[in-house]
């Protein structure tokens, strides 16, 4: 049978090839490679952005629309995590600082000095792990429905809001309801898909299933070991105000730990989802803040 998903896959790659990025597999060690899609040579003495994605997809799809938008603007990298779309290891090592680690190698072997980082939930909290491991990497963030850290109160606060009693059970579902649910969560107003289109979903998106489940695991730490790092770092928090996983506290909260270096922006009638529910009311707000750091460093774009 014939997987819409995989269509869908296949014309989005051929789209976003077009539009002036490529895949490419980076071993950064022996054992572990990273997928990312990185620009074409002429883009590559713009600004680096770098987009991470969140658990639900893996960073092509978590971020189509941002890089339709602005890929001929500025040096688009989009890596996969390891166990996401073709990103894989054989250490055993699941923390967020490992992921941070893997990102900021690649980056490196691909000639990236200095970016913008620009996270969506898992994605945010290994984007702030970079911030403070590779401050000469990281020059600044965007933050979209994240915490620093997943700490048990936070962890905690999000599962009662959804109704689940792990991230394990919400993010990798065992059922095809599981994942209709899931987007129903994470989205303002999920539009009606037939039910294949989620069947599908979850035979194509849900592999390396024990690996995802040991990375939700070493995602939630004790209120005792979280610490706030120095961070000077610009960080703009662009925000789906119905976020249920992370709410608007959460994000009021977020910016009061980062300090005088944030800013927060809430994109109404959006979830979680925010980037994929109202792309163009996304994109509008990351322009203006990327036009603004892009010139506060005097590069050109």
């Amino acid at each position: 049978m014939v997987s819409f998903l995989e269509i869908y896959k296949f014309l989005l790659h051929g789209l976003m090839k077009m539009a002036g990025v490529r895949p490419q597999a980076i071993e950064i060690e022996p054992g572990t490679v990273i997928n990312i899609w990185v620009p074409n040579e002429t883009m590559k003495n713009k600004p680096a952005v770098v987009f991470l994605h969140g658990f639900a997809a893996d960073g092509i799809i978590t971020w189509q629309f941002q890089v339709l938008a602005l890929a001929k603007k500025c040096a688009i990298y989009v890596p996969d995590f390891l166990f996401f779309g073709g990103s894989i290891t054989d250490k055993t090592d699941r923390s967020v600082s490992f992921q941070a680690e893997c990102m900021a190698k690649a980056l490196r072997q691909l000639g990236v000095r200095r970016c913008t980082v620009v996270g969506l939930s898992y994605g945010g909290m290994v984007g702030f792990k970079m911030a403070e491991m590779y401050p000469d990497l990281v020059e600044s963030m965007v933050v979209t429905c994240s915490a620093m850290a997943l700490t048990q109160s936070i962890s905690n606060a999000g599962l009662e809001r959804i109704g689940f009693s792990s991230w394990s059970e919400y993010l990798v579902p065992n059922s095809v309801q599981g994942v209709k649910v899931l987007f129903q969560i994470a989205c303002y107003e999920l539009p009606w898909l037939p039910n294949c289109i989620f069947k599908d979903y979850f035979k194509t998106m849900f592999n390396n299933r024990k690996e995802k489940i040991e990375l939700l695991q070493a995602l939630v730490i004790s209120d005792k070991e979280f610490y706030i790092p120095h961070l000077p770092q610009k960080m703009h928090l662009l925000w789906g105000e119905n976020d249920l996983i992370f709410d608007t506290n959460t994000a009021h909260n977020l910016k009061a730990q980062i300090g005088e270096n944030a800013t927060a922006h809430f994109i109404e009638k959006s979830g979680h989802l925010a980037q994929l529910e109202r792309p163009w009311v996304y994109n509008k707000h990351l322009k203006k803040i990327l036009s603004s750091l892009w010139e506060e460093n005097g590069c050109k774009n």
